[in-house]
């Protein structure tokens, strides 16, 4: 899944390469042809003279520049499952459960922009899923260094790419009906466990203002490192606004 990420940064490089070449090799009004060069040193042109606008955009014109930043809040649902598990009761008896279901969370990102495609930032949710006869539940946090790949069509920008971080999943079977009351339960099984987190995401945003974007999301988290039967995953849904500023 690392080569994943790298790929997909990787073309981000080489489209915005493109592009770059793409708007310097233009040909000038008229049919006159300019060649800019630039350069720290010199800046060249066949017309007579050169602005101090167009000596801006030279400046300003390298591929990998920074661009601004968006970041923002969302909210989640989706799908999710374990593998079915075994769970021995206090008196022996053995209860054959699996964690299914739609979660429910909430969490944010922040991206930093480079050049025409690349972001790079981080992201952090926490996702919790109520199941079963008695409401047993399964919670998992993750969080990460995410890099994705943009494309810009109008006032929607389509992205993909992915996160590498880590995560915990915590999870309470409750076997039989819990009191309230003060005294401990038998038939509650509890596992709490880390892991090493990769989710490939994909998604879109629409533009409400130059500073205000809707976003929506799908996402796969994995667990790479600590494989287990009751780990829950599944595709996750986000909805929610980012903000920011870009040139």
């Amino acid at each position: 899944m690392k080569s994943f990420i790298f790929t997909i940064a990787l073309c981000c490089l080489l489209a915005a390469d493109l592009s770059a070449a793409v708007s310097l090799s233009a040909a000038g009004p008229s049919g006159t042809d300019m060649a800019i060069s630039c350069t720290d040193k010199d800046i060249t042109r066949t017309d007579k003279d050169i602005s101090h606008a167009d000596k801006d955009t030279c400046r300003r014109s390298g591929s990998m520049r920074y661009r601004g930043f968006i970041g923002g809040m969302m909210l989640h649902t989706g799908y999710v499952r374990s593998r079915e598990v075994s769970i021995a009761g206090p008196a022996g008896d053995i209860h054959n459960i699996s964690a299914e279901g739609a979660p429910f969370g909430i969490g944010g990102a922040i991206k930093f922009m480079f050049g025409k495609h690349l972001r790079i930032g981080t992201e952090g949710y926490v996702s919790t899923l109520t199941f079963g006869r008695h409401r047993s539940h399964a919670k998992t946090g993750w969080g990460g260094i995410l890099a994705d790949c943009t494309w810009q069509l109008g006032r929607f920008r389509l992205f993909a790419g992915g996160t590498v971080g880590g995560g915990g999943q915590t999870n309470t079977f409750i076997l039989s009906p819990v009191r309230d009351d003060y005294l401990a339960e038998e038939c509650i099984s509890y596992r709490k466990y880390a892991f090493f987190a990769v989710a490939p995401f994909a998604g879109a945003e629409y533009a409400l203002t130059d500073k205000v974007n809707l976003v929506a999301k799908i996402d796969w988290l994995l667990n790479v490192t600590n494989p287990q039967d009751d780990f829950t995953t599944g595709p996750r849904l986000y909805i929610g606004f980012m903000f920011g500023h870009a040139d």
